[in-house]
């Protein structure tokens, strides 16, 4: 009944949205398709928050009113047990229909209409990372980190369409204690007490098509993508439904913590410590199933240079990825990734195979989720790795979990150990980290 109630309510609010003929007894023609109450509705609905009419069906053949979703939204208020993302959802549903509710005796406190279109998420985080390796002499090293992150996402609305969005990151090492000290060899890469605006950009979401203008996130959260997570500037575009084309051209900064400045290419960078990325992908994502083809083209000084290609003067990257997921269930899942750098003439191959087991959710205490996975990363294969648990130019298994501790607060802890690509020696990785959402 509950996936009957979301189809048959979603395609109501849509109908009732985009007609102009029954203008006159559409209560929702101000309310854009794309609006966010039609995902919260079906959200709700699908989670059995929202039910339909008192006997528990839809009606389907009936258009819906304001005054009706009023009425669904009450008999929801009135339950106890509605915790999480559905509470928050739920409360964004009564500041739209306050009016409705409050003409029906429903007194809504402390909320106010469109109160969504200026809003602050963020995130505070400590990270600790242990990287061990063995060289090739049999000597051991380890390298330590240990950081603090500050992250606050602001969004303001522009339109029913359009959003501009940023983020600013704000760290710290907790083993240096001045600002003007760099990390020596035995801690990490990062940099003590830094703030940065890392991503500004204007969004627009409409039926079947996205656009992004600005500096954003490009990470590919393609299930199992391996090549980025990072940020770029350039424009975006998304179009598509369960098959869905991303095009993206811009700049990306390979400098400081990207996978391929860790691989030793910053040294024959000249003035320009930035790339040229280009990139193309098809995904497709339907019940069980995901999957996404994917191409990459970048340009820089730093791939000039006989360690990358043994003419020495490549001077490019174009590397092709497929990926993919397949759920067994609600609770399983299996992915895996294929990635091959075709200027590259060493280290150009990535991949892994990964089965994970539910997973923590933030906003329910209790809630948890394990990992276990192989991994190969060629240190020229991917531009910037999405994975925080395998050292890089290393392969091996990785094994992880997170849990909920509190409500917004989730401890992540994994562990890989492998072998390095190039000595053959053995290499392994302890990263920990504790999460505060807000």
């Amino acid at each position: 009944m509950k996936k009957t109630l979301v189809t048959a309510l979603t395609t109501a609010l849509v109908v009732g949205a985009a007609s102009t003929t029954f203008a006159a007894q559409n209560p929702f023609q101000d309310v854009p398709a794309e609006h966010w109450a039609y995902d919260a509705v079906a959200q709700l609905a699908n989670d059995g928050i929202i039910e339909g009419y008192g006997d528990s069906t839809f009606k389907g053949d009936n258009r819906i009113t304001r005054y009706e979703m009023a009425q669904m939204v009450a008999r929801a208020l009135a339950k106890q047990n509605v915790t999480g993302n559905d509470k928050a959802l739920l409360d964004k549903l009564a500041a739209e229909f306050g009016d409705e509710l409050n003409n029906l005796g429903v007194r809504v406190s402390n909320l106010e209409k469109n109160a969504d279109k200026v809003k602050w998420n963020g995130e505070a985080r400590y990270t600790y990372t242990s990287k061990r390796t063995e060289a090739v002499d049999g000597k051991k090293t380890k390298v330590n980190d240990d950081e603090l992150l500050l992250r606050l996402e602001p969004s303001a609305e522009i339109n029913s369409n359009w959003h501009v969005k940023a983020r600013i990151d704000a760290s710290t090492d907790l083993a240096l204690d001045s600002d003007t000290k760099a990390a020596g060899p035995e801690h990490g890469s990062s940099q003590n007490a830094n703030a940065k605006l890392k991503r500004i950009w204007a969004q627009g979401d409409y039926k079947n098509f996205q656009v992004k203008l600005g500096k954003f996130g490009v990470a590919t959260n393609y299930d199992n993508s391996m090549m980025l997570n990072d940020q770029a500037s350039g424009a975006a575009v998304t179009v598509g439904n369960k098959l869905k084309a991303t095009v993206f051209a811009g700049r990306i900064d390979l400098a400081g913590d990207s996978t391929l400045d860790s691989a030793g290419l910053a040294a024959n960078w000249r003035d320009d410590q930035a790339a040229n990325l280009q990139s193309v992908a098809l995904s497709y994502k339907t019940g069980s199933l995901a999957g996404t083809a994917a191409y990459y083209h970048a340009t820089a000084d730093g791939f000039k240079t006989a360690n990358y290609a043994k003419s020495g003067t490549e001077g490019n990257f174009g590397a092709w990825e497929l990926a993919g997921s397949y759920k067994f269930g609600k609770d399983v899942a299996l992915g895996g990734a294929y990635i091959k750098n075709e200027k590259a003439d060493y280290y150009n191959k990535a991949g892994m195979v990964q089965l994970d087991y539910k997973g923590a959710q933030k906003a329910n205490k209790g809630t948890w989720g394990a990992y276990v996975a192989y991994r190969h990363i060629g240190k020229y294969a991917v531009i910037d790795a999405n994975t925080d648990d395998a050292q890089l130019n290393s392969k091996g298994w990785a094994v992880g979990g997170n849990y909920t501790l509190f409500k917004n607060t989730v401890a992540n802890v994994k562990y890989f150990n492998g072998e390095d690509l190039n000595t053959k020696k053995d290499v392994s990785k302890l990263f920990g980290r504790v999460e505060f959402f807000f």
